[in-house]
């Protein structure tokens, strides 16, 4: 009956049924921790398939789940229609106003790519992630202690409301709902298109040096000492990975807005700590290459566990804490820069002002009073902790929004906000 209605409805793209080849490989996300089971998946091809799929879900009383490359899907989508975008991937570059319009389906490495011939970049992470999820969930990457989150760099949005309806959303337009759209996730409206600004980064110097272990410790001793006087042309994080012998190793990884000489001057203090390479490298690079570089090439689909805090410090226990636990790889990442400042316009995205963020893959590592309790979206997994990755102002006021814009609850990503 759903199929026929999508059809009746205009509907261009494929659709596909429980039980067909193509929907078994249409309705898996990246993450395969999950396994959503809805409903329908259907294929859009372009703004009408959106407007479309949304109208017959919200007639017929189905709930409506998108998803494009799938790094964040984090719910089951069942008895549901899932939305697939990855069709509609045009992106333009409009290098007189340095911006660039995506649809749903680009990825990163798609913008990355159109904007480097003007010596513009945008404020982007792993390339081969999906500009909107990224986007709508805040998107802090490699240059956001320069520029700020992604999410606030956004300047007009064309969605397609939970009633069906196409509207171009701005500072002027639907300012409730373009204000909740950067940083609330996809509970308020499908995105066909995002507009937002690119930056003049042609070259970075970047990259991860490996180092023994055993200094990891010392490194992050540094890390904690120097951090609070990083300036904002450098990201950094400090890793302990597990290697595929069984052994570990100790990371450190940068991208910074500067030479390559001025660069190493700054890394000094880490560098030093963490004691000679082993492998790795950093060097000058185009943003570009240098995305590839960090990134590595696009991983293939796995399940994963990951778990997301923030801290204030990283004293010496919460450190042998994180080096003793039996987790697979830890991150430790300085935030703050132009994150910590945002303008007077700016979405729901993040709690800005805490500097630290601690990953953590496969065991959850208790960090026994550490953590702030705040969360960021792009980087949580638990959907019962979505209302943690916001203020409670600011979570009341997105409550708002989804009781404005969608009270019966036709979108429901897996990071729920419900109508206030």
């Amino acid at each position: 009956m759903t199929y026929r209605a999508l059809r009746a409805a205009g509907f261009q793209g494929r659709i596909h049924l429980p039980g067909e080849e193509r929907y078994e490989l249409e309705r898996l996300p990246w993450n395969r921790a999950f396994a959503p089971r809805p409903d329908v998946v259907a294929e859009a091809t372009g703004p009408e398939d959106v407007r479309a799929a949304v109208e017959v879900a919200s007639t017929r009383e189905l709930p409506v789940s998108v998803q494009s490359t799938g790094h964040g899907t984090v719910s089951s989508a069942e008895g549901g229609l899932m939305l697939r975008t990855s069709g509609m991937a045009r992106v333009a570059v409009d290098p007189s106003w340095r911006t660039a319009t995506a649809g749903p389906g680009a990825l990163w490495s798609d913008v990355i790519a159109a904007a480097a011939p003007y010596g513009l970049a945008p404020l982007s992470g792993t390339p081969w992630v999906g500009v909107t999820g990224y986007t709508l969930g805040g998107g802090a990457g490699w240059l956001s202690r320069a520029y700020g989150l992604a999410a606030d760099s956004v300047v007009r949005a064309d969605v397609v409301t939970a009633d069906g309806e196409p509207l171009t959303i701005g500072p002027d337009e639907h300012p409730d709902l373009f204000w909740a759209l950067r940083g609330g996730g996809g509970n308020f409206a499908v995105v066909t298109a995002l507009t937002f600004r690119l930056y003049p980064v042609e070259r970075v110097y970047a990259g991860m040096t490996l180092h023994p272990v055993e200094r990891a410790a010392d490194t992050l001793a540094a890390y904690r000492a120097w951090a609070p006087d990083e300036p904002d042309e450098s990201n950094t994080a400090v890793l302990v990975m597990r290697l595929p012998d069984g052994g570990r190793a100790l990371g450190v990884r940068a991208v910074c807005l500067a030479s390559a000489e001025k660069a190493r001057r700054l890394l000094a203090p880490l560098l030093d700590a963490a004691g000679e390479p082993v492998g790795g490298g950093m060097a000058e690079l185009s943003f570009e290459e240098a995305g590839t570089a960090i990134a590595g090439p696009p991983s293939p689909p796995m399940a994963v566990s990951q778990h997301f805090d923030l801290v204030e410090d990283l004293p010496d226990d919460l450190v042998g804490t994180l080096l003793g636990s039996g987790a697979r790889a830890v991150e430790v990442r300085h935030w703050g820069g132009a994150m910590a400042r945002p303008g007077a316009d700016a979405g729901p995205a993040g709690h800005r002002d805490v500097p630290f963020s601690v990953i953590t893959m496969g065991e959850r590592v208790d960090l026994k009073g550490h953590a702030t309790g705040g969360t960021f979206l792009n980087f949580l997994t638990d959907p019962s902790r979505t209302a943690s990755a916001y203020t409670a102002e600011d979570h009341a006021r997105l409550a708002q929004v989804k009781k404005t814009w969608d009270p019966d609850r036709v979108l429901r990503p897996g990071h729920a906000i419900l109508p206030g």
